[in-house]
């Protein structure tokens, strides 16, 4: 076999069942190297590889046809220079063009008499068509489509590369002089008898990628020389998109092509669903193979003619697809491998071909799946069943506790645990748990009940400490229990002591939650509590930078102006509490620090100043903490004096270590846990502890270099978050940089302390303050536990063996957090140590130790149990795909660490091929090897993982540092619910909203060819919101909404929709606002013209879609994951 060439290097063990050109006819960018062997054509004037439509092809000199490696090959074949040309004359007219007539076939004739010509190469010969005909084979499967055809198979031998370009097999060599032409053939086509001689190869489906719409001019990156109030968002999606649609005077026809303007061996793999394709239960099929072994898809009848294709399945001008094996009228036959005619003229002519593309609307849907979910499982969801699989995250569904907690606190990859770690290793499935302790709850849902058993304390077992839930059994008429973690026998405690009934039940097993219910809560001993002593409620320490930065752009006053009333009203508290037991504190700081006396007895606050910043310390403990309420008009007259006083600060350079140092040594001497809620500006240059350089230097990005970016430049930042830890001292973080900040270094605190980071680039109060006050109100007023312990107990056989998160561990089993909110994760991957019996389960259990509110020691217990199986298809039914694509992301996260982001992304795509090779081989039906088999609770894998791949936390171009490493911090302490919408945004048409209903529209696929010239749409991800206005959009619309005629006179730097008294524009505000309230942090309103210069930043969030710097489409990504699979396969 001849050696296959990839860049320059000699290959060997190539699968040439499937062709680059088959996969992907323009190239493949961004992908493994080494795995393709791509050919791509120079790019013409008007078109970019980047924008994923096809380049002109050249033309040989003098001879029309397409520029090869010689004169003498011509599409990999051999050109006859005694090709017979057809002659302008009467006849049907083929396609758009006028100048092709085709006289009718005769059968019976000889093959090289007759006066059809295909155009790529010497017309066939009788020994190439009885290859071709003794190659095919007709499926014995149901149709896969709902045209009834059945799927129809040509197996071909494979291409090779030769020294001058694609060699044809054996069977398409040049024809034997004086061999006669076959007289019959042995099989019936779709619709009937072929012809004896004509053989017409069913056409495949074509589908034009180009569109009408002139491309934007982009000549700058998206974020450079941003307009006044604009924050570049976190990149959510793929990088820019730059491309946009071709012209309508580019290479590309309008109308649809000839029937065979492609050939069949060339172009993207045909693709379609094996709807009616016998499989595996749970699955999908779908073929995705080379165009030979393609089935045949049926949308319509092709009448020559320009037909209408709904506008956002494939662009503006789409062909539509062909209909079984019809052939436009007059049109010659078609066979394999060949294409268009000839030109009347002499020289071959042929049109700029347009590649077949796949259709995007016969691929997994996330829109179809999450509505069909919502469909079938809204509604009420019984937790009693073990191993049941919950509704998705986007569902909405009320949970019932019947034995094990709700899956908003406990979430699994998998529900169906395979009895040995083996079978586990063989799917290349994680197994992992993700804890959201104090998820917020439906408000039908009520909150885990607390049980207080006194002195005796929460009952466990002897041996592996696991708390009572209700999957232990009492033994010994009731006088013990055995351990359904560790199967020890455990003596009860006679105040706990009850009878059993006749089922072996407690008496009172529905009177105590923790035999009932799968989440509860201890009131905890001072056992439970740090040297014994039960804590004190906590306290926020608001710290204020004061420095030239923040008193030009705004923070300072709009801090002082609206913190007492719209923050210190909203302080969390019990539920049966009159008012909060939080205490506050307030410094503000530059290069020196200032503590403030806010004591409810003193007449004016008092200042005292701190000014040696390397050895700091708090000068005043009485007086510095107090309650909002006792202390209200100091703290009125406080705020009032702090912008006062800094006016005219010409202070540039601001600390930061030694602000946190202080704040954990007021917390300390109060014995105190809380919270330290930071403002900040710039990076801390100043001469101090925690002084940074400015390292930035994207040119590393993407490189083996970017690690050194993305950690922490110095280590004082993260021990002093463990110091904070050990405190109880969390510590949130709100950055208002015009420039570089290092978040990868001053985020080290707030990710060991399970904190959070903020980020406004380029803030300015009057544009941007709403958007802080409300994130702040968030922060202030969510669930919250300090002074966390968290440990997860697992049944015999598994065990924790991995966190994922922002939190700190000084051993290998506790996670240690200074606090939690209600929107904070924890992913737990757990590996087996020994076999697990099918027979009794697996079961895991979470503890979390923790200080509420209100200053109370308690402890939270979450149970799960999960059923165990022996075979691997049982597995893959049983799985969660959001929590895999949750951890995966995770994993890539602690990856970048390590590795560079390209090993990453390679790592990333080659478990997605791995874990479908695994389905593929142990549970899929034999079938052709055309066809891409998805299980299905995995048929999203590859959109999903293709959106990790382009997503912020891996992007190396057309991101700046600090923003990568902001998305990384928030996205490694993430909800399931929180990864899945910034993974695959939200994409809502607003044009076609209900007036009249309550709820949300119904979201799109995320993909440009789905937005229309005269329609809106808004987007999010939980991060950002996108508001994008097609130039085409009635401007009764516009009115109503924006107050102005036309779209091109929006004011584009506003973040704020205008209050205007008309149905339009309260329904469009309804949506922002609940859209907004399902999201906890306050989403930036852009709102994005048509073909405007940040029209790419839009398009970034689109993740069907190719991006740049190499980043495939869905499109893509399913091809080349499906040709990785037949490579672990073959």
């Amino acid at each position: 076999m001849n050696a296959q060439f990839m860049n320059g290097q000699p290959q060997s063990g190539y699968d040439p069942s499937i062709t680059s050109q088959d996969m992907f006819p323009y190239g493949v960018q961004g992908m493994v190297p080494g795995q393709y062997r791509t050919q791509v054509p120079p790019p013409g004037p008007n078109q970019s590889a980047l924008n994923g439509m096809p380049p002109p092809q050249p033309r040989l000199p003098g001879h029309g046809g397409i520029a090869g490696p010689s004169p003498d090959i011509y599409n990999g074949m051999p050109v006859d220079s005694n090709v017979q040309h057809l002659k302008p004359g009467p006849g049907p007219m083929r396609g758009p063009n006028p100048a092709w007539t085709s006289p009718p076939f005769q059968p019976g004739a000889n093959i090289h008499n007759q006066p059809v010509v295909p155009p790529f190469g010497r017309p066939p010969n009788p020994n190439q068509l009885t290859g071709h005909m003794d190659s095919l084979s007709i499926s014995d499967s149901p149709a896969l489509n709902t045209g009834g055809i059945p799927a129809l198979h040509q197996r071909l031998p494979p291409p090779v590369l030769g020294p001058q370009g694609v060699v044809p097999p054996s069977n398409m060599r040049p024809p034997v002089p004086g061999q006669q032409p076959p007289t019959g053939l042995p099989f019936q086509g779709p619709q009937g008898p072929y012809p004896q001689h004509g053989f017409q190869r069913p056409m495949v489906n074509q589908v034009s990628s180009s569109s009408n719409l002139p491309m934007p001019a982009v000549s700058q990156p998206p974020y450079s020389n941003p307009q006044p109030g604009f924050i570049p968002p976190p990149l959510g999606g793929n990088v820019p998109y730059v491309g946009g649609r071709p012209s309508a005077s580019g290479s590309h026809p309008q109308g649809p092509p000839p029937a065979h303007a492609v050939p069949p061996s060339m172009g993207p793999s045909n693709m379609a669903y094996a709807q009616n394709q016998p499989g595996p239960a749970g699955s999908m099929q779908m073929t995705l193979g080379s165009a030979m072994e393609s089935p045949i898809t049926s949308s319509g009848p092709y009448d020559g003619q320009n037909q209408n294709v709904p506008h956002g399945a494939f662009g503006q001008g789409g062909a539509p697809f062909m209909q079984g094996n019809q052939v436009p009228p007059g049109q010659p036959p078609v066979f394999p491998g060949k294409g268009l005619p000839p030109s009347a003229t002499g020289p071959l002519q042929t049109q700029p071909q347009q590649p077949r593309r796949l259709d995007p609307d016969q691929m997994p849907s996330p829109i179809q799946v999450i509505e069909d979910d919502q469909k079938n499982r809204g509604g009420l969801f019984q937790t009693g069943q073990k191993g049941l699989v919950p509704p998705l995250v986007t569902t909405s569904f009320t949970a019932e506790d019947q034995g094990t907690c709700s899956p908003r606190f406990l979430r699994s990859t998998m529900y169906n645990i395979p009895c040995t770690g083996d079978l586990l290793k063989q799917s290349h499935l994680p197994f992992v748990v993700t804890l959201v302790p104090f998820a917020r709850l439906h408000p039908k849902e009520a909150p885990p009940p607390i049980v207080d058993l006194g002195q005796v304390g929460p009952v466990r077992c002897n041996r592996c400490k696991a708390y009572m839930c209700p999957y232990m059994l009492f033994t010994d008429g009731g006088r013990k229990f055995q351990c359904s973690f560790c199967s020890c026998n455990t003596e009860v405690p006679p105040e706990y002591f009850a009878h059993l009934d006749h089922t072996g039940r407690r008496v009172d097993c529905y009177d105590r939650p923790e035999l009932c219910l799968g989440a509860y809560e201890f009131v905890a001993t001072a056992d439970y509590c740090k040297d014994n002593k039960l804590p004190n409620p906590p306290a926020y320490i608001f710290m204020i930078d004061v420095s030239y930065m923040s008193m030009r752009n705004g923070l300072v006053n709009l801090l002082c102006t609206r913190l007492k009333e719209d923050i210190l009203q909203h302080l969390p508290k019990e539920s049966d509490e009159a008012e909060s037991e939080v205490r506050v504190g307030f410094v503000t700081y530059g290069k020196e620090l200032h503590f403030y006396n806010i004591k409810g007895s003193l007449a004016q606050p008092q200042m005292m100043v701190v000014s040696d910043v390397q050895d700091v310390f708090v000068p005043l403990l009485d007086g510095f903490l107090a309650k909002p309420s006792e202390s209200e008009a100091i703290i009125d007259s406080l705020m009032v004096q702090i912008s006062q006083m800094f006016a005219e600060t010409q202070e540039t350079e601001v600390v930061l270590g030694p602000v946190i140092q202080a704040g954990l040594d007021a917390l300390k001497s109060s014995e105190r846990p809380g919270k330290l809620i930071i403002f900040h500006s710039s990076l801390p240059k100043a001469e101090a502890p925690g002084k940074l350089k400015d390292r930035d230097d994207r040119k590393l990005l993407g490189t083996d270099k970017e690690k050194s970016l993305l950690t922490p430049q110095t280590n004082f930042y993260t021990k002093l978050g463990q110091e904070c830890v050990a405190a109880g001292c969390s510590v949130d973080i709100f950055l208002f940089p015009n420039g570089y900040m290092d978040v990868a270094t001053v985020s080290e605190v707030p990710r060991l302390t399970g904190g959070a980071v903020y980020k406004y680039a380029y803030f300015q109060a009057d544009l941007d303050g709403d958007i802080l006050m409300s994130d702040l109100k968030t922060n202030i007023s969510r669930p919250i536990a300090f002074d966390a312990v968290i440990r997860l107990r697992t049944s015999t056989g598994i065990r924790a063996v991995d966190f994922f998160g922002n939190f700190y561990m000084s051993n290998t089993t506790d996670v240690e957090m200074a606090s939690v909110d209600c929107d904070k994760a924890i992913s737990v991957e757990i590996k087996h140590d020994d076999k697990l019996s099918e027979a009794e389960g697996a079961y895991v259990q979470a503890a979390i130790l923790y200080t509420s509110i209100s200053g109370k020691r308690r402890l939270r217990v979450l149970n799960a149990a999960f059923n165990c199986c022996t075979q691997i298809a049982d597995l893959f039914k049983n799985c969660e795909l959001d929590m895999v694509i949750n951890f995966m992301a995770k994993h890539a996260i602690r990856e970048c660490v390590n590795s560079s982001s390209k090993q990453v992304r390679e790592s990333l795509m080659d478990q997605c091929a791995h874990i479908l090779a695994c389905y593929r081989k142990n549970c899929a039906s034999p079938s052709s090897a055309g066809q891409l088999i998805l299980p299905e609770a995995m048929k999203l894998l590859p959109v999903y993982v293709n959106s990790i791949v382009k997503s912020g936390i891996l992007a190396s171009v057309d991101i700046a540092t600090d923003d990568r490493s902001y998305v990384m911090h928030l996205v490694n302490a993430m909800s399931v619910s929180d990864s899945n919408a910034y993974f695959y945004p939200r994409l809502f048409p607003l044009h076609e909203m209900d007036l009249n209903s309550q709820s949300l529209p119904s979201p799109i696929r995320c993909s440009y060819e789905r937005l229309r010239d005269n329609g809106v749409y808004l987007l999010e991800n939980g991060l950002v919101m996108f508001i994008w206005i097609g130039l085409g959009v009635n401007s009764d619309w516009v009115r109503n909404v924006f107050g102005v005629s036309s779209a091109a006179q929006i004011d584009i730097d506003k973040t704020k929709l205008q209050d205007l008294d008309n149905p339009v524009s309260v329904r469009v505000r309804s949506i922002v606002k609940r859209v907004r309230e399902e999201r906890h942090r306050h989403m930036k309103l852009i709102i994005i013209r048509q073909r405007d210069r940040l029209e790419p930043v839009f398009q970034a969030y689109l993740v069907e879609d190719r991006g740049t710097g190499g980043s495939s489409s869905y499109v893509d990504f399913l091809c080349h994951i499906h040709k990785e699979i037949r490579s672990l396969l073959s």
